[in-house]
């Protein structure tokens, strides 16, 4: 369990990836939840087995009752349980005691938090709070589960030398120019600047979402340990700040995904918007490719120059929830 740093705040998801009276499941910690939101907007989670015969509440339905909350119900039994992990069973009209023990959310505005029923022992970020109160939400997008372990998925996201090898075929990398690493304990900054070999004319009017690309990507990383990556964006026609996720569904399978806020210069910034999600889903579907090619086991033997932020990792991971040799600049 340790491996999957407990104490920490997760964001299970925001609140677009949910729909009102319908289930859906999330894992935490190796168990998995069903969650829901009701009409009234709350948003509620249990156990996703059913304490019966352990079918999936996920795969069920919501049944909305007379003060405007709603149960989720089993699709085996038609067994409806409440928030509070309540059922009725049949030929009875008085409510069972909980069988199920509610997972508990911190829901803020559009973020739900968990920290998976363990004492928390790092507080939860103000910065998306202060991202959605400046900057309108896009979407979000490459939603998966990837076969590695929390660690394994957070050195690959502060690897600052993969970018002209993993993500080379799209981006057309072709250095990596480290500026510097701001070490704030479990927050810091990573700056780099990376050139790209440039598209035709014509490949971009084949694909007009390469004009997107810049000929020099100017990378402002800003990390808060062990949950969250965000890449800050600066373009001719707007802003764009896409927000990394990350989950420990259980010791050897981790979730990420991206969360999407832009503010426009230009109205085409609104139009384009979505091209930026494709370009942020490429790039998790390169990374998670690399990740089911690489013995883990593997003794490293060679270390690059600006492992600084894999370092960071290493070094908040040992020591969590404790932080040592914070405030160093590289």
């Amino acid at each position: 369990m340790q491996s999957m740093l407990p104490g920490a705040p997760w964001l299970l998801a925001h609140r677009s990836m949910l729909k009102p009276n319908q289930p859906r499941k999330f894992s935490l910690y190796g168990i998995d939840y069903v969650i829901w939101e009701d009409q009234a907007g709350a948003i509620h989670a249990l156990p996703n087995a059913c304490p019966h015969m352990g079918a999936m509440l996920s795969e069920g339905w919501c049944e909305v009752q007379p003060d405007g909350s709603s149960t989720v119900v089993c699709p085996f039994h038609a067994l409806p349980f409440d928030n509070a992990g309540c059922t009725v069973l049949p030929d009875s009209s008085k409510k069972t005691l909980p069988l199920l023990q509610p997972l508990e959310l911190i829901v803020q505005g559009d973020f739900i938090w968990s920290y998976g029923g363990h004492e928390p022992k790092i507080p939860i970020p103000t910065v998306l709070n202060q991202i959605a109160n400046k900057y309108s939400f896009i979407g979000y997008t490459a939603d998966c589960s990837v076969a590695t372990d929390l660690l394994t998925m957070l050195l690959i996201m502060h690897d600052y030398n993969h970018q002209n090898g993993t993500h080379r075929d799209l981006f057309r990398i072709t250095e990596v120019r480290f500026h510097r690493f701001i070490d704030e304990g479990h927050h810091s900054h990573a700056f780099y600047d990376m050139p790209t070999a440039p598209y035709s004319l014509l490949e971009k009017l084949r694909k007009p979402d390469l004009f997107l690309l810049p000929s020099l990507i100017k990378a402002h990383l800003e990390n808060y340990f062990p949950f969250l990556v965000i890449l800050h964006g600066e373009m001719p026609i707007g802003r764009a700040v896409q927000c990394h996720l990350f989950v420990p569904e259980a010791e050897n399978r981790t979730r990420t995904y991206i969360l999407l806020f832009g503010q426009a210069k230009h109205p085409a910034f609104n139009v384009l918007g979505r091209s930026y999600l494709n370009f942020g889903k490429i790039v998790v579907d390169q990374d998670t490719d690399i990740l089911g090619k690489l013995y883990a086991d593997t003794a490293q033997k060679v270390k690059l120059n600006n492992e600084v932020g894999m370092d960071w990792i290493r070094r908040n991971f040992a020591s969590f929830p404790e932080v040592v040799e914070p405030n160093l600049s590289r």
